[in-house]
């Protein structure tokens, strides 16, 4: 949760930064190059959600995720906003050069594994044959018996192995060049793991969830300086960009628009959320799933289109989330389903089985009687 608080942060300065960068004398780009890179951002921001959603139902089924609570959601923008402070704090007082050589070498091996993660069942099938898939199992256990806590179990194969060498160049890439192409490579893997792996609870934290980063995202681009401070010291794969002198420049461009990836994992657990909500009413179609996907799509553009129209950067939950939340909310009214929509949750049978532990565990003992 720690990383997607720092995501949230990061993602945020870079609505900031953006405006920043265009105020530093670079050339206005062609409305060619401008539309195939908002064109790129928007499918790029569409890709991790669609995936993410899809992979989180599969990881649902195998696994039993940690959830986001009611209050967990509640008192997210709050860390968030400490999270920021602090990073503005840090850099008034410490050189951004040392403190981004530290971040700079932290997103490398988050990186990594989040693209082993992603990328490892695509190399397991481009591995020759010739080369054996062993198996390999990494434990470290505190305890014996029923009291045993397992600290790492981890599994893993030697086709694992080759997809971390293949993704571990892909880091030395980023290290050495930081090119826009391998840090868009992190991002998306950020962004996928994090749809996948981060589930809400159900919608009603997921609404506390959006509505409070809604404010947050407001506050913290429009009310202070903090995030303009931020935003110019902070380095780090945390959005998705794409160069607007692609056409003129080629891969040397470096006039970008960007996307943080925080405008695209919050929406997308929400979405991901609703995807599983459909596949529980057992229909044909994925309603509530593709309604909020062409949602996102919507605010996304708005936000895009006032940006322009303003020229001042946008806090993009500030269009994302009305119509993210409000979409499935309204289709769930016309259809019916409101009631279902809120008495949904993810894993109904934990709870059933810990309502049996309470009640065997304060039911009265009886004795025999000889």
């Amino acid at each position: 949760m720690a990383d997607v608080v720092n995501i949230i942060v990061a993602q945020a300065t870079e609505n900031v930064k953006e405006n920043a960068t265009n105020t530093t004398g670079k050339p206005p780009s062609t409305p060619e190059g401008m539309a195939m890179a908002y064109g790129s951002i928007v499918i790029m921001a569409l890709l991790p959600i669609f995936f993410g959603s899809y992979r989180s139902v599969n990881y649902h089924k195998e696994n039993k995720p940690e959830k986001m609570t009611k209050k967990d959601a509640a008192i997210f923008p709050i860390m968030a906003s400490c999270a920021l402070v602090g990073l503005y704090v840090v850099f008034k007082l410490f050189s951004k050069e040392y403190i981004n050589l530290l971040l700079t070498g932290y997103f490398f091996f988050l990186g990594v594994l989040a693209l082993t993660h992603l990328l490892s069942p695509v190399v397991s099938k481009l591995v020759p044959a010739a080369i054996p898939n062993i198996p390999f199992h990494i434990t470290f256990k505190q305890g014996e018996g029923d009291s045993a806590q397992y600290l790492i179990n981890y599994r893993f194969s030697s086709y694992d192995v080759v997809s971390l060498a293949a993704c571990s160049l892909v880091g030395a890439w980023y290290l050495v060049q930081k090119h826009w192409i391998a840090n868009n490579l992190f991002g998306l893997a950020f962004a996928v793991n994090a749809v996948e792996l981060l589930h809400l609870n159900n919608v009603i934290t997921g609404c506390i969830l959006l509505c409070g980063l809604f404010f947050y995202d407001i506050f913290w681009v429009f009310g202070t300086d903090v995030m303009v401070t931020v935003a110019k010291s902070f380095e780090a794969p945390i959005k998705l960009v794409f160069p607007q002198d692609l056409l003129q420049n080629g891969f040397a461009a470096n006039n970008f628009a960007m996307l943080g990836l925080g405008d695209i994992v919050i929406p997308g657990i929400f979405i991901a959320l609703l995807l599983r909500f459909d596949h529980s009413l057992k229909r044909q179609t994925k309603t509530y799933f593709h309604a909020a996907c062409l949602a996102y799509f919507l605010g996304l553009m708005a936000t895009i289109f006032v940006m322009h129209v303003f020229k001042h950067a946008q806090p993009a939950l500030l269009y994302l989330v009305p119509a993210c939340v409000g979409t499935p909310l309204l289709l769930a009214l016309v259809k019916g389903d409101l009631t279902a929509l809120f008495k949904y949750e993810d894993s109904p049978d934990e709870k059933v089985e810990e309502k049996k532990k309470d009640e065997k565990a304060t039911k009265p003992e009886t004795k025999k009687v000889k």
